[in-house]
């Protein structure tokens, strides 16, 4: 029997479980507060020049493709995808810079260039990436992760029991390779998980295997196509979209049972209602106190990922000493992590990223012109002011102006700033975080916030802050995670009615 289903956002999870239950025969409907659908994934066009808001890396391309192949689709039939090479460019200070190439064998040069015996290295160390990779994605992360029994079988025991997964990611590193560059060049990608790699579980160490081994691409267009062909995907399927219009109130029987939404324009009725929004937010704000599964006191102690300062640049020149990705690693990564972390204030001596499009991407910026996103990782929580921003933005030009050998900021004819208010104005961001829940030990699997309501009959959670974690493709995952949970209850519901 069909079901009335309401989903709050238009992210990726949000547009992932949408048309993941319409395609199981659903009624679903999508609540989104902002106009244009894609979450942190929107995009933002001025005078010629356009910017990815939110994800720039393109990772796991596998992921993307098994979506799709839910609907008889490839990737290929919606946006064309290139691979980078060099992958991104690692800046670090005192005139050395590397350009990270794309395949393997020209990765084993370069490694061992830096490093007599970490070509050997590197093969052993992906060979053991490889398997978790495999577990992880083709395993773990497809799995609700409502108890630990969904991982009690001995296929995926004995397979992570040849691996080293418990055990820090920076140790796991360590035991590879000596170069202080190739040690930072190797835990640099557990930074989109959110935690520093001295308390991420070696199990991550599959995120190098879709950096090095899968490769990182750009999908032509930007970003917003992957969001565009999901809401082509979502519509053809009868997914309706109500764009702009905020959801006020989840509605709640004095039974506990989902009755429908209380949006900024009316009252909608469902059987079933997907939170794709963010958590805290759905449950502090849409929630009444006993419809809640977690208190206030159990998010002030979760360990959040960071947050994001970022500021959209279009240049009147091109900036040539930039790749299309440029890790700006010129400064300590342990001090600007314990200040993210451990000790939380605005960075003393910050690392950035910046995303240039443009070099790869004719359409991103007017002729002879640059489109440039800088970023730098921050605490959640901040105190957010327009003078920081700008403190902020002059530190970073300073140091992007040393490394293109001119001052770029007399250059800049295009400047906006996005940071801790914005998330939580257009995201209702929990203390204005980018990425949502940290992936430590104990924020892994079912240890994160639940997929399903305790409290509620017929809602159900999906995104960055539920499982399995932040990032593009963990939220793509999510989302079809949550319709397939939803699916086997609601059959079971019929078998036994």
């Amino acid at each position: 029997m069909s079901k009335k289903i309401i989903v709050i956002g238009a992210g990726f999870a949000g547009l992932a479980a949408a048309a993941s239950l319409a395609q199981k025969g659903h009624a679903v409907t999508v609540v989104e507060k902002n106009k244009e659908p894609g979450g942190r994934a929107r995009v933002w066009k001025q005078d010629g020049f356009v910017f990815d808001m939110g994800p720039s890396f393109y990772w796991m391309p596998d992921v993307f493709e098994r979506f799709f192949a839910r609907f008889g689709q490839r990737t290929s039939d919606h946006y064309d995808l290139v691979r980078l090479d060099p992958s991104y460019k690692v800046v670090f200070g005192a005139g050395e810079e590397w350009a990270v190439p794309a395949g393997r064998q020209a990765l084993r040069d370069f490694f061992e260039s830096k490093e007599t015996g970490a070509a050997e290295a590197l093969e052993r160390f992906l060979a053991e990436a490889k398997v978790k990779y495999d577990l992880g994605m083709g395993e773990l992360v497809y799995r609700p992760s409502l108890n630990w029994m969904e991982y009690a079988h001995p296929g995926l025991i004995g397979g992570l029991l040849k691996t080293k997964v418990f055990r820090s990611l920076r140790k796991h590193v360590q035991a590879h390779f000596k170069h202080p560059h190739l040690r930072s060049l190797m835990e640099f990608p557990v930074l989109f998980l959110g935690a520093a790699p001295q308390n991420t579980p070696a199990l991550y160490s599959l995120m190098n295997y879709a950096d090095l081994e899968l490769g990182t691409w750009y999908p032509k267009g930007g970003m917003g196509r992957v969001v565009e062909a999901m809401v082509k995907v979502a519509t053809e399927l009868g997914v309706q979209f109500r764009m702009g219009e905020a959801v006020e109130r989840i509605e709640v029987d004095p039974e506990r049972k989902i009755t429908g939404v209380l949006t900024s324009s009316t009252t909608l009725p469902a059987d079933l209602v997907v939170a794709g929004a963010d958590y805290h937010h759905v449950e502090q704000e849409l929630l009444p106190l006993a419809s809640r599964n977690y208190s206030e006191n159990y998010w002030q102690e979760r360990t959040m990922a960071p947050s994001s300062l970022l500021f959209f640049l279009g240049f009147d020149r091109k900036l040539d000493r930039l790749a299309h990705h440029t890790l700006f690693f010129d400064e300590p990564l342990d001090l600007h992590s314990s200040e993210i972390y451990d000790k939380p204030e605005w960075p003393s001596r910050p690392l950035f990223y910046t995303s240039c499009a443009s070099k790869t991407d004719d359409g991103a910026a007017p002729t002879g012109h640059e489109n440039l996103v800088i970023l730098i990782p921050i605490a959640p929580g901040l105190e957010d002011r327009e003078n920081i921003r700008e403190q902020y933005y002059n530190i970073v030009m300073e140091r992007l102006g040393q490394h293109v050998g001119f001052d770029p900021r007399p250059h800049v004819v295009l400047k906006r700033s996005y940071c801790i208010n914005d998330l939580k104005a257009d995201y209702n961001a929990f203390r204005g975080n980018a990425y949502g829940l940290a992936n430590t030990i104990m924020q892994t699997g079912p240890l994160r916030p639940s997929m399903k309501s305790r409290k509620v009959k017929g809602l159900y959670f999906t995104g960055q802050l539920t499982v399995p974690g932040p990032g593009v493709p963990p939220a793509l995952i999510s989302g079809q995670v949550v319709a397939d949970l939803i699916e086997k209850e609601t059959s079971g519901q019929r078998m036994r009615a």
